[in-house]
């Protein structure tokens, strides 16, 4: 069978590795932008990105709904989300080395912060949907790791207000940044 523009999503569905090629054949630029703009300072991992953003493809094709989005805008979001796993990652294990393991050189120091300011405005565009309350609300807690107690005695909310708010919070920006990847507009942003 002849895996085309028509076709290919279902084939993929079905297991077909024609279609993973096809995807590869003629979404593997834009991927690979994707994938380069975010992790940029680790080219050493984006090889490796590439192919988990694949792999990403082929195991949640089923999860495509080609009512709410392209599949090209589909494919971007997962390149996306996998390039910030990356980056999360790579944080992480910078700071799980010990001192007496490493010693920073002044590149590794530039790259490290690279990494935080790109995960930095990640986070501020998901925030940025939210209320200055709600938003220090979330820096708080899931920034800064503060317990909903303390944040309940610094902002003299009670702990089910600051709940309710986090939920809602959460709701909002799934609402927004839907598990395809796909981002609204700034307009339907402010008109939800």
């Amino acid at each position: 069978m002849k895996i085309n523009q028509e076709n290919f999503v279902k084939e993929l569905r079905r297991g077909n590795e024609k279609a993973l090629l096809y995807v590869i054949d003629e979404y593997g630029g834009l991927l690979r932008s994707v994938i380069r703009r975010h992790l940029f300072a680790l080219p050493d991992r984006q090889e490796e990105c590439m192919n988990d953003v694949l792999l990403g493809i082929w195991n949640y094709s089923r999860d495509f709904d080609e009512s709410r989005n392209t599949f090209q805008n589909w494919a971007a979001g997962v390149a996306r989300y996998k390039s910030i796993d990356y980056l999360r990652k790579y944080k992480r294990e910078l700071e799980q080395l010990s001192w007496e393991e490493v010693v920073i050189s002044a590149e590794d120091e530039k790259l490290s912060a690279a990494v935080e300011q790109e995960l930095s405005e990640e986070v501020g565009r998901m925030l940025d949907c939210l209320n200055e309350t709600d938003k220090k609300l979330f820096l708080d807690i899931y920034g800064e790791d503060m317990d909903i107690e303390q944040v309940s005695r610094n902002t003299g909310m009670k702990k089910e207000v600051i709940y309710n708010r986090l939920s809602r919070g959460k709701k909002k920006i799934r609402q927004l940044f839907s598990r395809n990847g796909k981002e609204k507009s700034a307009y339907e942003t402010q008109h939800l």
